[in-house]
Order: structure tokens, then sequence, then C-alpha cells
């Protein structure tokens, strides 16, 4: 009986342990769920790996216990580490992995204190990682005290701490990167202040910008000639050919709004102030989805938005144009930009002037008044120009950004003319108006680190006006080109990882083009008018790992054009990789198209001097141009030495041959056909202490087709054989000098077949020629030099003084030839246009 009452008694006992034991088991969860409960209650986040605690499943703390008591309690339960950051981030990792071997940390944008996910961190030259959605991250230690952490959009750090493995987790704060440009693969290119990036762009920020042979001020467009591909066959900055196309086959945008005037004084002189802070992106190739309506390179000129340390003013003079630049707070998170420049060749005839002007009038209706055999001639001109620039820039929080930027751009020419030949008086009145006005509203939001927007509206206008009066024939002949260009920009900028980016956009565009000629006696009039609206969409991916050196961007650029009903598809490629530290390979492609370029219908139109007309394409016997283009490059960059060698190939379909400048038996034909371009380019550079030297040589082969003419096949217009530039340029301290030279071969002129003028039309004689450009002008050569030498006095104001001389041999050099035929004497005349002889300029400037 003592028996069963015994084992009764231990059964009670154990059923009671059993069911005590089941009781604990219910209470007991996974510890994720109760890490949960606690971010909930408190209001933090725990940064863990799951596989570290999913084998704890333990009862959870009460609730009534405070933060840190529970997190002792898990410490407790479990084997693992809790770390508290700042009351907010808790690190939990397993106490059996070596503290030897292990280093954790978070990773924080110091904008907003927000985590960083998908930054790129790398321990010494071993292991990588990436951060999680709460910028933890975890990496074994390969016998390092050294890590690297970098993230799209914000400064690469390197982090040495010694004895990093017996550290707590760390905590990284990244600062947002100051600069919107991609990675520098060639600083100091050519001179301080000329850069090339991943993406195969030249950029240039003037205001940092060295010495240049010729130049004392830093004029955007005739710095970016001296990069090898980039030049002007007739020393205008109106006249960029870039890898054998035409200046109007470039894009100049200025803060988003697209030029269509680019120089004053008829192309002499840069239209944008160079006393401006801004950066200058050239595109030769590879360029960008964003941008449309180009066949050949990409200019894109934006003003700086970024905060300054003070305001600023500052003025300036030489011996063709004075100017004025001020830079102001409005309020603590807004500015203004103003700049001003006005010609003086109104007021005073400078040496420099002069030689402008002869070189700009020459083989001018202007000239050729004057060169006439006379008896009493008389000469009354005035020149001027202007131009203007406004911004305001406000950031509203710390994720709004608006701008508002406003541009004019003026040039005015009156010459009024008499003279008395035989007892004939003749007289003419001329006027010429070229003017470019732009205006562009932007908004950029910042939504978050990983994503930003950003929206343009921009309106560009452009006229040129001209008027002859022949008054004793009261004869008045007028002409008129316009242009006006609207539109709108969306784009959105999303970092999906440390390494790769999301970019996208939509774009409209509406362009007018209306051209006018009209005279009085005999009664002509003829205005045309045409209207192109464009869409297009934009996709483009960007992949860039710091760590294996490979940059890859690539898009697509898709157009339609409302009145052709035609889409066009346009891809775009920039790959570049690391192949050592010291040598890079480039790989660049693009497909672009253009619906707005210039033509000439009369060489002698706007009295010979502004021959050009903006026109759009009507899809017919205008059409669409399009160009194709792929290179490929490799940079050399170690020892203060730089060696670049590129190869390329381009393609223009499309073009006109009224566009193109011909002065021989194309001159009046409107035939279409292309161009096709191989080259190569070659730079040479070397550094030693204050001194920089480089050479550079260009070959193209450059060839037109023109399927309908009777000699299809021959050189372009702009092809330059061979170009070689050589400069060296010495700075140290306040002290600049560069002296440099320029040679290419001439270009091609087309000769007659004899002296003979063909006269079976009596009302039409003409010439006859040889095959299109069939010889070519002799070699161009030119030594230039500069020097600047700047100063400030005690109350911290700064002077500049410059000089330069352009064509320092005075020597005379052929831009081009051709032949017209000389009523008067009933014979062909030979009529060549010089470059600019020997041009002395001088410049002061106060900056404070």
């Amino acid at each position: 009986m003592f028996f069963l009452k015994r084992n009764y008694t231990l059964l009670i006992c154990f059923v009671f342990a059993l069911s005590a034991f089941a009781q604990e088991r219910d209470k007991a969860i996974p510890l994720k769920t109760i890490l949960q409960t606690i971010e909930k209650e408190h209001h933090v986040i725990f940064n863990y790996i799951d596989t570290e605690i999913v084998s704890y499943i333990i009862p959870p703390p009460k609730s009534t216990l405070t933060l840190n008591e529970k997190i002792n309690y898990l410490q407790n339960k479990t084997n693992l580490s809790f770390e508290n950051i700042n009351n907010q981030f808790i690190t939990v990792f397993n106490k059996s992995e070596s503290d030897s071997t292990l280093i954790c940390g978070h990773i924080f944008s110091r904008i907003d204190n927000s985590p960083l996910e998908n930054a790129n961190i790398q321990i010494g030259r071993g292991n990588t990682t990436v951060s999680d959605k709460k910028g933890y991250f975890e990496l074994k230690n390969e016998n390092s005290n050294e890590i690297v952490v970098s993230f799209i959009g914000f400064t690469t750090i390197k982090i040495t701490i010694p004895n990093l493995q017996n550290q707590d987790c760390i905590t990284i704060y990244l600062e947002q990167e100051i600069s919107e440009l991609d990675d520098i693969t060639t600083n100091h290119f050519l001179t301080s202040g000329i850069s090339k990036t991943l993406n195969g762009t030249y950029e240039i920020k003037p205001k940092k910008l060295g010495l240049l042979p010729g130049l004392i001020e830093s004029d955007v467009l005739q710095t970016l000639q001296q990069i090898p591909g980039i030049n002007s066959a007739d020393e205008s900055v109106a006249n960029i050919n870039v890898r054998g196309g035409t200046h109007d086959q470039n894009l100049f945008l200025w803060n988003g709004i697209k030029m269509y005037q680019t120089g004053h004084f008829f192309g002499l002189i840069s239209a944008f102030n160079p006393n401006l802070a801004h950066t200058v992106s050239i595109y030769k190739n590879g360029t960008s989805a964003f941008y449309g309506e180009s066949v050949s390179s990409v200019v894109d000129i934006s003003s700086d938005t970024r905060d300054f340390e003070k305001n600023s003013f500052g003025a300036g003079i030489n011996l063709i144009n004075a100017d004025v630049y001020s830079k102001f707070y409005s309020s603590k998170k807004g500015f203004f930009e103003i700049s001003a420049r006005r010609s003086i060749t109104d007021l005073v005839e400078t040496p420099t002037y002069k030689q402008y002007f002869d070189k700009a009038f020459q083989n001018t209706t202007i000239s050729n008044f004057s060169n006439q055999q006379n008896v009493n001639y008389t000469n009354d001109e005035k020149f001027y120009f202007s131009d203007v620039t406004v911004k305001y820039s406000q950031k509203i929080g710390l994720k709004n950004h608006f701008t508002v930027d406003f541009i004019s751009i003026n040039d005015r020419l009156n010459v009024y003319q008499t003279n008395t030949i035989n007892s004939n008086y003749q007289s003419e009145n001329n006027t010429l108006y070229q003017k470019n006005y732009g205006g562009n509203l932007s908004w950029e939001r910042n939504w978050n680190t990983q994503n930003t927007s950003k929206i343009n509206t921009y309106s560009s206008s452009y006229e040129l006006d001209a008027k002859k009066n022949k008054i004793q024939d009261n004869q008045i002949v007028k002409q008129e080109n316009k242009i006006l260009d609207n539109g709108i920009k969306l784009e959105n900028h999303h970092v999906i990882s440390s390494k790769f980016t999301f970019n996208n956009g939509y774009q409209f565009s509406e362009i007018g083009a209306s051209n006018l000629d009209e005279v009085n006696s005999p009664s002509f009039y003829r205005r045309n008018k045409s209207v192109l609206r464009i869409h297009a969409l934009v996709l483009e991916g960007k992949y860039n790992d710091t760590i294996s050196k490979v940059s890859l961007n690539a898009g697509i650029r898709i157009n339609y054009i409302e009145q052709f009903n035609r889409y066009l598809f346009e891809p775009r490629l920039q790959f570049n990789y690391g192949i050592f530290e010291y040598l890079n390979l480039e790989i660049l492609g693009e497909f672009k198209s253009q619906n707005c370029f210039q033509i000439i219908d009369l060489q002698k139109d706007y009295f010979g001097i502004e021959k050009r007309r903006w026109i759009l394409a009507n899809n017919t016997t205008i059409p669409i141009q399009r160009s194709k283009q792929a290179s490929i490059s490799l940079t050399f960059a170690k020892n203060n030495w730089l060696i670049t060698l590129e190869n390329y190939y381009k393609k223009v379909s499309g073009i006109n041959s009224s566009g193109q400048g011909f002065q021989n038996q194309l001159e009046f034909e409107k035939i279409n056909g292309d161009y096709e371009v191989f080259g190569t380019e070659i730079l040479l550079q070397k550094k030693i202490d204050h001194f920089i030297s480089w050479i550079s040589y260009t070959y193209n082969d450059n060839n037109y087709y023109f399927p309908n003419f009777i000699h299809p096949s021959f050189s372009n217009n702009f092809k330059m054989d061979h170009v070689i530039t050589w400069a060296g340029i010495y700075e140290k301290d306040n002290l600049k000098i560069a002296l440099g030279s320029k040679w290419y071969s001439g270009r091609p002129e087309t000769t007659p077949v004899n002296d003979k003028i063909n006269n079976s039309n009596p009302s039409n004689p003409t010439i006859e020629y040889n095959s299109p450009n069939n010889k070519h002008l002799e070699p161009f050569f030119q030594i230039n030099f500069s020097t600047t030498y700047k100063w400030k006095n005690q109350n911290g104001i700064q002077y500049k003084l410059g000089f330069s001389i352009l064509n320092v041999l005075n020597k005379q050099n052929e831009i081009s030839e051709y032949y017209r035929i000389n009523t008067a004497s009933n014979s062909i005349e030979d009529v060549k246009t010089l470059a600019l002889l020997r041009t002395p300029n001088l410049s002061f400037r106060v900056n404070f």
C-alpha cells in the first residue's frame, strides 16, 4: 500500500513537472520576434544577421523593463552581444565570433543621419561587403587596420584605426559629394583647370583655368579649341569644327538653354563671359542620352550653384571690351550672380579692334565698297556688342533647390559709306542686328539619399536682322532669320546600390524657325515659317565599381517627331576600365540626330559677314541629320607624364550641300549626302615642377559623299589632314607665361579649269571648275604668346594684369580661297581670305 502511494505521488510530481515545463516552453518565442517587439516599444532599430539569431527561442523580457534592462536580459539569456548606439541603433552579434576576425559598423549620411544601404566597404585589398538597409555591415579582418567606404553621391573615405580588430562596431558618416561630376581620370589636362572624366568628358573650370598661349582670359570657346580634335577652320568661335563637323552640328547649352549665337564680333570673341564661376563639359563622343539635337559635339556650360564664403565683385577691361561681375547673398540660402560685358569699340579704336575689323570684313560687300577705284570715299562705322547674365539660386530646407537663369547676347553693326566714281555718287547704309535671349527655371528635389528629381523649363529666342539701303537707287533689301525654342525637361536619378544608378527622364521641345527676304525695288517678298514638336524618352544606367575600376554608362534616347510621325532610337555607350593604376581603356559610342541646322542661301547674304540661316528639317528635301560614332582610346598617366591615344570613326548622313559653305560649282546646288571621318588623336604631356609642356597631333580622313552629283566623293571643306599643336607653360606664384604654336595642313579649295569665263548663257556667265576640292591651300602656322601677373594689396583686393600676342611672327596665313567674276573687267578674280595678323591685347582686372 505504501509502495502504491509512493509511486502515485511520484507520478503526480512528474506530471506537474511536465506541465510546468510545457508552460515554460509555451512562453518562449523566437528572438527575432522579441527584437521586433522591442523596436516598436522603444523606437529603436536592431541590426543583426538572421543566421546568428534564428536558433534562439527564449521567454520575452517583461514589458515594464527599461530598454537597457531588456538588453541585459537578452545578453544573459543568449550568447550574443548588444551594442547600443545613441539609443537608436543596436547592433547584435555573436560572442563566439573571434573579435580578432570580425569588423562591424554602421554607415550614415551626414546630411540627415539616415542609414545608407548598399554602401561599398573594403578592408585593405581583400574582403568586401555592402551595408544593409539599416546601414550595418560586417566583414572578416585580414590583418589590416584600413577600410575604404564608398557610396554614389558621397565622398569616398579611407579610415585607418589602430588595432581595428579590437574595436566595437564603428560608426561612419559620409559627406555628400560637392561636385556632381564623374570621377576624374586625368587632371591637369593641357593646363590647370582642365580635366577628363571616366565618361570621356572634358571639364573646364574657367575660374581655375591656367594660362594658354594667346589668351589672357578664360574664353570658353577659345579654350576648348586646344583639345585634340577640336579646331576652327577660320579662327572663329562661331565656326568650331569637331572631328570634321560644322559649327551648327554642335549643341551649345548655357544652364540648360540652347544657344543659337555663340560669338561676338562675328565669331572672333566668345559670347559667354569668361569671369563666371562655371563648369564647361565637352563631349566629343559617348554623349549622355539626356542630350539631343546634335550630330557632333556637346558643349554644356553650367553656372555654379554651390554656397560660397563671401560676397565678391570684379571688374575688368581689355582692348576690346569691359565687364563687371558680382556674386552676393540675398539670404542665408539664396544668392544672386550677375555679369555684364560691353565692347568699347564704338568709343575707341584700338590696335586689337583694327585687326579684328579687318579680319571680319575682308572680302565682304562692306570692304568691297571701299576697294573700288574711288576718288572720294568716306566711311562711318559703329559696331558694338554686349552680354548680360543673371542667376538667382534659392535653397528651401534640405531637399529643395530653385534656380532662375537669364542670358542676353547682342551684336549691332551700322556702316554708312559713300563713294564717288567718275562723278557718279554712290552711298549705302548697312545695319545688322544679331541677338539671342534665353531663360531657364529649374527645381531640384532630393527625396532621399537614393532618389533625386529635377525639372527645367526653358526658352531661347534668336534673331538676325539685316537691312541694306542703296540710297541713290532708293532700293532697300531686308532679311531676317528667327528661332524660338521652348521646352521642358524632367530628370529622375535613382541610386540602386553603391555601384549602380538608374536615370530616366522626359523632354519636350517646340522649335519654330522663320526666314524673310524682302526687296522694295524690284518688288520681292518671301517668308518661310516652320514648327517642329519633339518628344524624347530617356533611359540610362550607370555602373561604377571603384574596386574593379570598371565604369559603364549605357543609355537610350527615343525621339518622337510629331509632324513626321517618326520615331528615332539613339543608343549611347561609355565604358572605362582601369587596366592598371596608371593605364585606362576607354570605349565610346553613340547614335544621334538633329532637326535644326544652318544653311547658306548666298555667300553675300547679310553683306557676306554672317551668311548662315537657321532652318528646320522637313523630312523630304531637307532630311533629318543623323550620326553614328565610335572610338577607342588609351590613357597613360604616371610620374607627371600624360599620354593619350584615340582612334575614332564618325559618319553623318542627311547633310545638305547648302550648309557646307561651298564657293564653287556647288554653291547654288541643294543636294543631300553625308560625310565620313576616320581619325587619330595623340597627346604627349609632361609636367616638371612649375613647368608643363605638351604636344598633340591629329589626323583625320574626312570625305563627302553626294550620290546625285557628278563627282560623288571628294574631300570635306573642313578637312585638316594633319594638325600639330605645341605649348610650354610656366606657372609660379602669381606669374604665368605661355608660349605655343599651331600648324595644320591647308584646307581644300576648288580651282577653275582655266581663266576664261563661260558665256554660253550671256545672262548668267559662269566659271568652269575642276572637280571639287582638287587642291589644298598652303599650311597654316602661327605662334602665340601670353602672360599674366596678379597681386594683392593690404585690404585683400586682387589685381591682375595680362598681355598677349596672337601671331607673333605676323605670318600671312591663308584660310580660304575662292573665285568670282568681276563684271567690270569681265575676268575671274582670285579671292583670298587671311587669318589675323599680329594682334596684341592688354587686360587689367580687379577682384574683391
